[in-house]
C-alpha cells in the first residue's frame, strides 16, 4: 500500500525531516527507542489519560454485568443471538463514528480550527453539529423503516426458513426498537469529541455508566418477571411483551449516555447554535477527508456484516453450536486492557498529534507515537499471554449462570484466541491515530482494504470446513489473521511516511517484552497446574466465586512476575503504569 503516499486532496504536504534520521534524532522516534524526552512525554499523556482509564475501567465492569445478566435471561444460542444480531446495526454506526469521521477527521479539524479561526472554532462547531443532527435524524428514519430489510442482511440465510419464522419476526421488531440507538450513538460521540478538543476528556468515558445501569435494571426486571431462558426456549423467538421490555430498554440506556454529556458541553463554554451556512466555511476540506473515512468504515463493516451472517449461522444449524453472541461477550471481555489503556491513550495523543502535524514537527509526532505503543504494549501482550490460562474460570465467572450455568465453556477458545488478535488490533489502532493526524485517511482506507479481504475470505473458508460448534473459534483465527498482515502493513506506510530508519531500538523492546512475558506467564501457569484442580473442584460445587479467586490468583502472580522482571529487561513502561496507578489508588 505504500502507493497510497500521495497527500489526500486538499491536505497540506507534510513536512519531511531536514536531516537523516539517527537514532539521536528526534525524528526517529515513530518506532525508535525509548528516550528521556519519550519517557516525559509519557508520562504526561498517561497522566492526561487517567481520568478516562478510570471512567472505561467503571464502564467495563457495569458492562461486564449487563453482558452477565443478559447471558443468564437468554443463554448463548438463537435465543441470545436475535437480540445481538438486532442490536448489531447501531453498534456498527457508533463503531463508523467512535473510529471513523467524528474521532478520525472532526478531532483534527477542531483543534485547528480552535487555533486558526477568529471566533476559536464556534461557527465550525455549530455548522458540524446541525449536519450531524441533521444526517443522523434521516439515517436513522430510514434505518427503521427498512429493519427488515436490514435484518435479512445480517442474518444468516438460514433464518429465511418457514421453521425460523418466528425468530426472524422477533429480530425485525427488536430491529426497529434499538435502531434509534443510531441518532443516540451518533449524538454522544459528536459532543464527546467536541469536548475532548478542549481537553474534557472524563464525561465521554463515564457517560457509558449510566447507559449499563439502566441495562442492567431492565435485565433484572426481565428476569424477575419473565425467568432464565430454559433449553428449549433457547432456540425460539420473543413475545411482543419481551421484545418492548427488552427492545425499548436498550434504546432508553444510549438515549441517557448522550444526555448526560449537554451539561458537560455547556459548562466547557460551548453553545450551539443551528447554522445552515454551510458553504464557502471551510466544510469542503473536512468533507473530502471524510469522504475516506466514510469508504474506510463501508469496507470495515462489510467484513463484519459477512462476520456476523456467519456467526448466526452457527447457532442456528445446531443446539450446541457458537455464534454471535459469544463471538461478541468474548470480544467485550479481551477489549478490556485495550478500551482502558489504549482508547484512553489515543483519545489524550490525537489533538497532541494533530497540533504537531500542524506545526510540521514529524520529530515530537513520532515521540509521543512511539511511547504511547510501547505503554499500550506492555499491558495487552501479557493480558493476551495469560488468556488460554483463564479462559475457563473467566468464562465461569462471567456467564456461569442463568441460562448459561450449563455451558459456559463454549466461550472456552474463543477467549483463548482472541488475545493475540487484539495486540496486533492494538497496533494497527494507534498507527491509524498516526495517519489520521497528518490526513492521510487515504491511506487508511487502501490498508483496511487489505485487512476486510483477509478477513472475509478466512472467515469463510474457515467456518466452512469447521463445525458449527467451531464458528467462533473459527471467527476469532480470522481476525487474528487480517489484522496481523494489517498491523503489518500500516506499521511500514507509516514508519517510511515520517522518514524513520532506526527500527532496531523498537525490535529489542519487543524482544524485551516478549521475554519477560513468556517467564512470567509460564511462572503463572506452573502456579495454575500447582493449585489448580484443587480449586477448579471447589469451584465446580460452589460455583463462580472460587472461580474468580483462581482467576484473580493467576492475574496476582502475573502482575508481580512482570513487575520484578521490569527493572532487568528494561521494561519501563511497566513500571510507570504501574506507579500511575499506585499514585492514583493512593490518592482515592
Amino acid at each position: 500500500m505504500t502507493g497510497a503516499h500521495r497527500a489526500t486532496p486538499g491536505a497540506p504536504a507534510l513536512p519531511r525531516p531536514t536531516a537523516p534520521a539517527t537514532a539521536a534524532d528526534p525524528a526517529a522516534g515513530t518506532i525508535a527507542d525509548g528516550s528521556a524526552a519519550d519517557q516525559d512525554s509519557a508520562g504526561g499523556i498517561l497522566t492526561s489519560s487517567a481520568i478516562m482509564a478510570a471512567g472505561t475501567a467503571f464502564s467495563r465492569v457495569s458492562g461486564f454485568l449487563r453482558s452477565a445478566f443478559l447471558a443468564a435471561a437468554l443463554g448463548a444460542s438463537v435465543h441470545a443471538d436475535i437480540f445481538t444480531v438486532a442490536n448489531t446495526v447501531p453498534n456498527m454506526l457508533y463503531i463508523l463514528l467512535a473510529g471513523g469521521v467524528f474521532n478520525a477527521v472532526l478531532v483534527p479539524q477542531l483543534v485547528r480550527t480552535m487555533k486558526t479561526d477568529p471566533d476559536g472554532g464556534k461557527a465550525y462547531v455549530d455548522r458540524i453539529v446541525t449536519l450531524a443532527f441533521c444526517f443522523l435524524t434521516v439515517v436513522t428514519v430510514v434505518l427503521v423503516a427498512a429493519a427488515p430489510l436490514v435484518m435479512r442482511l445480517l442474518l444468516s440465510h438460514k433464518y429465511a426458513m418457514p421453521d425460523m419464522a418466528g425468530q426472524r419476526e422477533s429480530a425485525i421488531a427488536f430491529a426497529r426498537y434499538c435502531l434509534p440507538q443510531v441518532f443516540f450513538y451518533g449524538m454522544f460521540v459528536l459532543v464527546g469529541q467536541i469536548l475532548n478538543a478542549r481537553g474534557r476528556f472524563g464525561p465521554m468515558m463515564w457517560a457509558p455508566i449510566a447507559n449499563n445501569v439502566i441495562s442492567v435494571a431492565v435485565l433484572v426486571a426481565y428476569l424477575a418477571h419473565y425467568g432464565a431462558a430454559t433449553p428449549a426456549q433457547q432456540e425460539l423467538g420473543f413475545s411482543s411483551s419481551q421484545e418492548i421490555v427488552l427492545g425499548i430498554g436498550s434504546t432508553l440506556g444510549i438515549a441517557a449516555q448522550f444526555l448526560l454529556l449537554l451539561p458537560y458541553l455547556r459548562a466547557a463554554g460551548v453553545r450551539i447554535r443551528p447554522r445552515f451556512d454551510f458553504r464557502g466555511t471551510g466544510l469542503a476540506h473536512t468533507m473530502r477527508l471524510g469522504v475516506w473515512t466514510v469508504l474506510f468504515v463501508i469496507v470495515n463493516q462489510i467484513a463484519y456484516v459477512v462476520v456476523t451472517r456467519l456467526a448466526s449461522g452457527g447457532t442456528a444449524a445446531a443446539d450446541s453450536g457458537t455464534g454471535i453472541t459469544i463471538y461478541s461477550n468474548a470480544f467485550l471481555v479481551v477489549m478490556v486492557p485495550h478500551s482502558i489503556i489504549t482508547v484512553s491513550l489515543a483519545t489524550a495523543i490525537l489533538p497532541r498529534l494533530s497540533r504537531s502535524a500542524a506545526a510540521g514537527d514529524t520529530g515530537a509526532l513520532a515521540r509521543t507515537l512511539s511511547s504511547t505503543m510501547r505503554t499500550a504494549l506492555a499491558v495487552v501482550v501479557p493480558f493476551a499471554a495469560v488468556l488460554p490460562i483463564i479462559a475457563l474460570p473467566m468464562a465461569q465467572v462471567m456467564w456461569g449462570h442463568g441460562a448459561t450455568s450449563a455451558d459456559y465453556s463454549r466461550y472456552q477458545s474463543t477467549l483463548s484466541l482472541f488475545g493475540v488478535g487484539i495486540v496486533f488490533f492494538t497496533v494497527h489502532y494507534l498507527t491509524l491515530r498516526g495517519f489520521y493526524a497528518v490526513e492521510r485517511n487515504r491511506t487508511v482506507f487502501f490498508v483496511q482494504c487489505v485487512i476486510s479481504v483477509v478477513n472475509i475470505v478466512a472467515a469463510v473458508y474457515l467456518v466452512r470446513v469447521a463445525n458449527a460448534d467451531d464458528t467462533s473459534a473459527m471467527l476469532v483465527v480470522a481476525y487474528t489473521l487480517a489484522y496481523a498482515i494489517g498491523s503489518a502493513v500500516s506499521t511500514t506506510v507509516l514508519i517510511r511516511l515520517l522518514g524513520t530508519r532506526n527500527t532496531r531500538p523498537w525490535v529489542g523492546y519487543v524482544v524485551r517484552l516478549l521475554l519477560a512475558t513468556a517467564i512470567a506467564t509460564g511462572i503463572t501457569w506452573v502456579m495454575d497446574v500447582v493449585t489448580g484442580d484443587t480449586l477448579w473442584e471447589l469451584s465446580s460445587s460452589t460455583g463462580w466465586m472460587v472461580a474468580a479467586i483462581r482467576m484473580m490468583v493467576d492475574l496476582g502472580v502475573l502482575g508481580v512476575v512482570l513487575l520484578a522482571l521490569a527493572a532487568p529487561f528494561r521494561l519501563t513502561e511497566v513500571t510507570t503504569v504501574a506507579d500511575m496507578l499506585g499514585r492514583r489508588l493512593a490518592r482515592r
